[in-house]
């Protein structure tokens, strides 16, 4: 039985919180650290929030944790999924999905991750294990120049893929590839509006904090069919706003001509 929607938000802290118990009372557990919504964004809980979390462990038992998951056994468990060398993806039978990572203190220095809450922790845990060593590169150590020029050549590769009839390739390097640079030039187009920014995933609430941009997205963004009237808006949005080479932009659209004839 699945939980209704409004219960839902507590029933996650509920289970997280159960599952830092259980993770104490099984005898090598130093700290359970709660990531995103279930971590230090918990404005951002609602009912389709899942559980993000590091379980940190002792040195030399991290095989124990990631072999036997009866240490999650706060309710049935209807999957679970290895989907790292270090952790899963787990399906609650009440419907609560939850991700994580088994990880050993040394190794929190060696990854890249945002800052978490500490759900709990045994006496003696060095609290500053919780704080990232290294955080997520952000876009902003690229060019414009750097940023506009991949996009582009990213149109050009996705269309000469479609005309060859690789559409699904195509539609990756345009409505994916291309676009992900679009993301990343956003913030040079316009303020960010308030928000929480994801280092890691930066189209998590972009069209909250970027509504002017996000409001083209349909145009570029319209299928697997449509990559080449995808690119053409790709490419207009880029040159209303940055400096394109004329060139390339004139065979991108002789590629696209090239297709419709």
């Amino acid at each position: 039985m699945t939980l209704h929607e409004s219960d839902r938000p507590a029933a996650l802290l509920a289970r997280l919180d159960a599952i830092g118990r259980a993770l104490e009372a099984s005898g090598h557990g130093m700290a359970l650290l709660g990531l995103g919504s279930v971590g230090l964004e918990l404005e951002r809980l609602d009912e389709y929030s899942d559980l993000d979390f590091f379980a940190i462990v002792e040195v030399g038992h991290k095989g124990r944790y990631i072999d036997n998951l009866d240490w999650l056994a706060a309710a049935p468990i209807a999957y679970a999924f290895r989907n790292t060398a270090d952790g899963y993806k787990v399906l609650y039978e009440d419907g609560i999905f939850c991700e994580f990572v088994v990880f050993e203190p040394h190794e929190l220095a060696q990854i890249p991750f945002a800052a978490g809450r500490i759900v709990w922790q045994r006496p003696g845990f060095d609290e500053r294990l919780a704080v990232p060593v290294r955080t997520a590169t952000a876009p902003g150590s690229s060019s414009d120049k750097w940023l506009v020029g991949e996009a582009v050549t990213n149109l050009y590769v996705g269309l000469c893929r479609y005309r060859r009839g690789e559409r699904l390739s195509a539609a990756r390097f345009i409505q994916q590839y291309a676009v992900d640079r679009v993301l990343d030039l956003a913030p040079r187009m316009e303020p960010a509006q308030p928000g929480h920014v994801d280092g890691f995933t930066p189209e998590r609430r972009f069209e909250q904090r970027f509504p002017l941009t996000a409001a083209a997205l349909p145009s570029m963004v319209q299928g697997y069919e449509y990559s080449p009237q995808s690119a053409l808006a790709i490419l207009a949005f880029l040159e209303t706003h940055f400096p394109v080479n004329a060139a390339l932009a004139a065979r991108v659209r002789e590629l696209v001509d090239e297709k419709a004839a």
